[in-house]
């Protein structure tokens, strides 16, 4: 049973004072002087775009990970359709991908005319089950694009043995790891980043370095990384600033690609983020204890799980709420939480779920795994800037609210609701 406060306080919900004045969003970008300088010396520089800002930070940034390449891109979902485009994905081709995550992962395949096959996920990281992608591997999978759900990483051993045991049927499936969030996450050892084909990072403000918008994908592979550069260049052979220090002039397009190209400017912004990516990471993981030790007697609030070996970047903490234990759903709790101004969110509704693949699909099966838990998550706000005061807000809210709708709460709020009535 879970631990109750001998006294309930009154929701905000139901007209009692809110645990904090202002707004406590679930994530948001920390940005200091010296972040401000890098982008204004480079807004004095020569070069705004297309300069040398843009291989400066592609090199720190792959020797950081632990990768030979990484080629950076105008934002996280750009990136992934790069990474698409370089798998070779085409018209007939299939890609295996997971239900519980942002539409883009999903959506770049789409890109590319091929066709995204969802498998379910694990129950405790709600990372791919290998064992339910097994199921769905034919001659026509191209690719496995394989999300570090919250920032746990999946489970690339098994997905990456699974797609190269496809090779003697033709050529095995690329490994593609949307780390989007999970930017300084532990594999057995070794950081996300130089263990799949090639690996997806997002620089989005919530994220553990921002470029305001930006992408990375990072490859070990030197043919994937010259495809992934033409890709963002228009298809193009040469980068301007190779051509202008050469002092030549004559150009060709290799291949059909787009303008996603990313700034000196957010570059800068970006080398910059990076000198303090290591204690943004700690103060993450600090926070995510905090709320583990927090919540470890609440039999109302599943914490999430860390597998052996692993060591997550934390860019989420997704609670699952036991709804058998409370007398309300997860959309009044969320309510609730939210008029405590504490704000929480949900991620994510599952891909297949959203009315595009609803109407497109030709297959109705379901996820359970994934659908069951949907219902159930909850998103506590998590960013490294977040104060001491901050957490202990959070955890303040949440206790509240869950006491309230469980145990002598539950009890409390059913007899409210009759005398209501």
């Amino acid at each position: 049973m879970s631990a109750l406060p001998t006294k309930l306080e009154t929701l905000a919900i139901h007209g009692g004072s809110p645990v904090r004045e202002r707004l406590l969003p679930y994530g948001r970008q920390s940005l200091n002087d010296a972040d401000i300088q890098a982008v204004v010396e480079v807004l004095k520089s020569d070069w705004l775009t297309t300069g040398p800002k843009i291989a400066e930070f592609e090199e720190r940034f792959a020797e950081w990970v632990g990768a030979r390449h990484a080629v950076s891109y105008s934002s996280g979902t750009a990136a992934l359709h790069g990474a698409a485009f370089a798998a070779g994905l085409g018209p007939g081709d299939e890609a295996i991908t997971t239900p519980m995550t942002f539409c883009a992962t999903a959506n770049c395949i789409l890109y590319q005319g091929a066709t995204p096959v969802f498998a379910d996920v694990s129950p405790d990281t709600l990372n791919l089950d290998p064992k339910e992608v097994s199921k769905r591997v034919s001659a026509r999978t191209k690719a496995i694009f394989a999300v570090d759900y919250a920032g746990h990483p999946a489970a690339l051993d098994e997905l990456g043995q699974l797609a190269k045991a496809q090779a003697p049927q033709g050529q095995s499936p690329l490994l593609i790891e949307d780390a989007c969030h999970a930017l300084g996450a532990e594999y057995r050892g070794k950081r996300v980043g130089g263990i799949a084909d090639m690996t997806v990072f997002s620089f989005h403000p919530v994220k553990h370095l921002t470029t305001g918008e930006g992408g990375m994908v990072t490859t070990n592979d030197a043919r994937l990384a010259e495809t992934l550069r033409r890709f963002r260049n228009h298809g193009i052979s040469s980068e301007a600033r190779q051509r202008q220090e050469a002092g030549q002039w004559f150009y060709e397009m290799v291949l059909l690609g787009f303008n996603y190209r990313l700034t000196d400017i957010a570059c800068a912004l970006g080398l910059s983020q990076l000198e303090k990516l290591d204690a943004n990471l700690a103060r993450r993981r600090a926070i995510t204890a905090q709320y583990a030790e927090a919540f470890r007697d609440f039999s109302a609030i599943v914490v999430p799980a860390v597998r052996e070996d692993v060591n997550p970047a934390w860019h989420l903490y997704p609670i699952r709420l036991n709804l058998g234990t409370l007398s309300a759903g997860r959309g009044e709790i969320f309510r609730a939480l939210r008029a405590e101004n504490i704000g929480v969110n949900v991620h994510y509704i599952p891909v297949h779920q959203h009315p595009y693949y609803r109407e497109r699909s030709k297959s109705k099966e379901s996820y359970p795994v994934a659908e069951d838990a949907y219902e159930r998550l909850i998103s506590l706000p998590m960013f490294h800037s977040m104060t001491v005061q901050d957490v202990e807000d959070v955890i303040h809210a949440l206790r509240k609210v869950v006491t309230h709708y469980e145990g002598k709460g539950a009890r409390l709020h059913l007899l409210e609701t009759r005398q209501s009535k």
